[in-house]
């Protein structure tokens, strides 16, 4: 059988750009405090084909989140929103007004929160909220607003939907919730998806079953996906692409099986070394030493020197990005030394 991996390295020679649904370079999101510029997002690209599965990965702070709400346009003052391109479906974001993109998300793009309850009003049932979220897009009926919405509910394998709808938020589980929040992200069927660690607070049952479903609802419907997360081990199961992030940048990226067999950046080695595995049962486990630092004090050069094992003199000057192989990129004076 063909995995995901290998169907991804047969379609990876230069692309033209009408191929991409998403291609982004160059974005920056920028805070300006009175302490100073803090630079959450800083020069970050991605590109992303119909249907694909990118795992965006990285510590708390790394500024996955952002770069999600940064894509959706969810940003408020201070921050500002900079890139050298961004195309979504043949549109250039950067051009569009705030009611254009409030148009977009919803339809074309749609985001899952880590919280449900940043979706869902506890006020109101969930077939009010998911009627509603059909009806601002599509001038259809509510019969037909309603069918779609239990179709959705009945795809992220919520038992007996029909009765569900009639629920409120607090009367469903978290696992039910956060399922109900990722119908109502699918529900007028969107190009893209990003999913900002929406299984984090869930048990590893309801964690494998929503991967599952999430996964097998992309391949059915085209649906593209970028799902941000701190767990390495759990992406690596979903995603057809890796892009490993660090202080506001992207370190890494290339096919799932490469940087699991061959990773080139000494960060992504550290995450990796730090997953359990039944080889290391018994002993104390890797940890990258220190933290990431402060955003509005970087360190010149590479960002992750302060932490690094083959930091060099040579790392005071900031390391270019390296083609390693055929969709495989690094951000690294010394990628491709061993941990």
């Amino acid at each position: 059988m063909q995995t995901q991996t290998e169907a991804y390295l047969q379609t990876a020679a230069a692309p033209s750009s009408t191929e991409w649904l998403l291609d982004i370079q160059g974005l920056r999101t920028w805070f300006h405090t009175r302490r100073g510029v803090l630079k959450a997002v800083d020069g970050v690209s991605l590109q992303l084909r119909p249907g694909e599965i990118l795992g965006l990965v990285g510590e708390s702070g790394s500024g996955k989140s952002m770069t999600g709400f940064s894509l959706m346009n969810l940003v408020d003052e201070p921050g500002r929103i900079q890139a050298e391109r961004m195309m979504f479906d043949g549109r250039d974001l950067l051009t569009l007004s705030a009611d254009e993109y409030r148009h977009l998300r919803g339809r074309d793009m749609a985001m899952i929160f880590q919280d449900p309850m940043m979706t869902l009003n506890p006020a109101l049932r969930v077939d009010t909220q998911m009627i509603e979220a059909v009806q601002a897009h599509a001038a259809v009926p509510r019969a037909e607003a309603r069918e779609r919405s239990v179709q959705a509910l009945g795809k992220v394998g919520i038992p007996a939907p029909r009765e569900r709808m009639r629920a409120y938020p607090h009367q469903l589980s978290g696992g039910m919730r956060q399922r109900v929040a990722i119908a109502i992200a699918l529900l007028n069927r969107p190009k893209l998806i990003i999913a900002d660690e929406p299984t984090t607070a869930l048990d590893v049952t309801i964690q494998g079953q929503i991967l599952y479903e999430v996964q097998k609802l992309c391949r059915e419907t085209g649906t593209a996906l970028i799902w941000i997360t701190h767990d390495l081990a759990i992406v690596s199961g979903l995603a057809d692409r890796l892009a490993v992030m660090y202080a506001g940048r992207i370190v890494e990226t290339a096919p799932t099986a490469e940087i699991v067999s061959a990773a080139q950046h000494p960060y992504t080695h550290g995450l990796l070394a730090s997953i359990p595995t039944l080889e290391t049962r018994g002993r104390e486990l890797f940890q990258i030493p220190g933290a990431t630092p402060s955003l509005l004090e970087m360190p010149e050069g590479c960002p992750f020197r302060t932490r690094c094992y083959r930091a060099s003199p040579q790392c005071v000057q900031a390391p270019p990005v390296r083609q390693i192989a055929p969709g495989h990129e690094a951000s690294c004076w010394h990628s491709g030394v061993a941990a």
